[in-house]
């Protein structure tokens, strides 16, 4: 990749738009409401979902050099990041939140970001939480020698990114009256909703807890802006306790949607936000008539 031609990530063949399909559910047909599934997971095998939304305009200006971006031990974006260097001939580097996990056995998610090549370097706690300070960040890009490297923010949102995202809302254009998607960072909704036209909505469930979100979505709107766009809000009630963090119900939940739609559901965000939808549609929250969209963002980890 030796510039800024789009027509390198073409290379990436990825699949879009993304299939946009109904499903027969009575939980949604019940109250009059429609339920169809955005698959975003089936844009690129290994660019999964808003992956690829959010990486491609970063890696449309790494110009051969080195992407450096950050994660945890099981971080999708870390294995996502590593797949677009391999396919795209760009070194990457991870840095990793949990330096006392330096020199144990790789868990399968980085064993995969190492096979494609990725370079790990693992940071203690502090120092991850502090990557953002500019001196922090310096030393950072110091220590994997890549001071010229592209800096992707941890869940690669960035203005960049969120630009990026607001093809998602467009895609979705008149479908819809309400979008949903499982949201971490808030790039992805930040972006999905300054493409939805006037009068749809976009809906956030967080899958962490902490009630910071809005204010994060906030700022991504006005760095990638310049101020706020579109209709959104956010349901905080269904994270389960915190990020990663499932437990026997929502597993069971999960199993349910696969058994009844055919669709393999991702734990971590996915189950989440199509457990969000049947408890708001239960709950009365969709007018009769209304039509909502979920966002699949991701599939299963293998």
């Amino acid at each position: 990749m030796t510039g800024t031609d789009t027509s390198d990530l073409a290379a990436l063949r990825p699949r879009l738009p993304s299939p946009l399909h109904e499903v027969a559910d009575e939980r949604f047909e019940r109250r009059g409401v429609r339920l169809l599934l955005k698959r975003d997971d089936l844009i690129h095998p290994e660019l999964v979902g808003n992956k690829w939304r959010k990486l491609a305009p970063n890696l449309a200006t790494a110009a051969g050099r080195t992407v450096v971006t950050f994660g945890g031990a099981y971080s999708n974006h870390l294995r996502a990041t590593a797949a677009a260097g391999r396919l795209l001939g760009l070194p990457t580097v991870g840095v990793v939140r949990g330096h006392e996990l330096a020199g144990r056995p790789l868990n399968p998610s980085l064993a995969r970001c190492v096979a494609d090549g990725m370079r790990l370097h693992f940071v203690d706690r502090s120092t991850y939480r502090r990557k953002t300070e500019p001196h922090v960040l310096a030393a950072l890009l110091r220590a994997v020698d890549a001071e010229d490297g592209v800096v992707v923010p941890e869940g690669g949102s960035n203005p960049a990114a969120v630009r990026g995202c607001r093809a998602l809302g467009e895609e979705l254009g008149e479908h819809a009256d309400v979008v949903a998607l499982a949201c971490g960072t808030g790039g992805t909704l930040a972006g999905m909703a300054a493409g939805l036209p006037r009068g749809r909505r976009a809906l956030g469930i967080p899958v962490l807890k902490g009630g910071f979100l809005a204010d994060d979505i906030r700022r991504l709107q006005d760095r990638a802006f310049g101020g706020p766009r579109g209709e959104w809000s956010l349901d905080d009630r269904f994270h389960g306790g915190g990020y990663a963090r499932t437990g026997p119900g929502l597993d069971s939940f999960a199993e349910d949607f696969e058994r009844r739609h055919g669709l393999p559901v991702e734990r971590v965000y996915v189950a989440k936000m199509l457990h969000a939808l049947v408890t708001l549609a239960q709950e009365g929250a969709f007018t009769r008539g209304a039509t909502v969209a979920a966002v699949v963002t991701g599939r299963p980890f293998s």
